[in-house]
């Protein structure tokens, strides 16, 4: 193509074979049709500590993400957490990704360890299970307020003397849906962990830290983006799709429901007292 003058930089036709080009910089064309560069995003995915809100910048100087992750591109928190609630929050310039990630339509999953005050039993479980309805609908909110919350999988997978660990899996994601929940049914969320969201799995990455995703994660947010998933409301009586990944904290017997004589020996996240990581 450059021998038959097809190629132009910055407007001029290139007649020299392996003439250096900067691609960020020039404009470089063949047949006159500028040749466009694939944009390279950035994820990373984020430990979110409590007390620390879920955007960037906090006008009135509150501790925000932007404290934790100083990074030269503009990047948007995807899958808020309340300022009360820790763990991962994915930081991405993908507006494409973020919007397959959080709205409802979707249905990607979101996993949490919840501490609740008290020991609900099965019916209280089973009634978060089938959905509750929060609240009536209020002017200018939610308009999923005063609708029946979608079902959840939700379980004990660990208990002591005045507290139960939970393990919750959800497509939905209404604004402090969790802990209004648990009001709602008795038993008040002490603790609140997000540990996975889609494909993405917290794992060990200690409380404040963050890191760049892996290619192989970075490859099955691609998938998402390539093959959207479509409402599949039958499968949400069934277990979490990514279940079989994250096995229950080994303090709950291997995995067997927890019996009455069963102590939380450690707290519901492995919080590891490192300062941030960055890469």
């Amino acid at each position: 193509m450059i021998q038959q003058g097809r190629v132009t930089i910055n407007g001029q036709i290139v007649t020299q074979l392996g003439t250096k080009v900067d691609p960020t910089r020039d404009d470089i064309r063949v047949d006159g049709q500028r040749l466009k560069i694939a944009a390279s995003h950035v994820y990373i995915l984020l430990n979110k500590p409590a007390g620390v809100l879920s955007v960037m910048d906090d006008e009135r100087g509150r501790r925000s993400l932007g404290d934790l992750v100083s990074h030269p591109v503009r990047l948007y928190p995807v899958g808020r957490l309340d300022v009360n609630s820790e763990g991962l929050v994915l930081l991405t310039d993908d507006g494409e990704l973020a919007n397959l990630l959080t709205h409802p339509r979707y249905e990607h999953e979101k996993e949490y360890r919840v501490l609740v005050h008290g020991h609900p039993g099965e019916k209280t479980l089973e009634a978060w299970r089938r959905g509750v309805i929060l609240s009536t609908p209020s002017e200018g909110g939610d308009p999923r307020e005063g609708q029946r919350t979608a079902r959840a999988w939700v379980a004990a997978i660990r208990t002591d003397k005045d507290a139960t660990l939970l393990r919750i899996v959800m497509h939905e994601g209404r604004k402090r849906q969790i802990r209004e929940v648990a009001a709602l049914l008795g038993h008040p969320v002490r603790e609140l962990v997000r540990v996975r969201m889609g494909p993405l799995h917290l794992g060990s990455l200690g409380s404040g830290q963050w890191r760049y995703l892996t290619d192989q994660e970075i490859r099955a947010l691609e998938a998402l983006k390539q093959s959207p998933a479509g409402p599949r409301s039958r499968r949400r009586q069934g277990r979490p799709k990514h279940g079989h990944q994250e096995q229950a904290p080994q303090a709950t017997g291997g995995g067997r429901r927890p019996g009455k004589n069963t102590t939380r020996k450690a707290p519901i996240s492995d919080r590891r007292k490192r300062g941030p990581t960055r890469r």
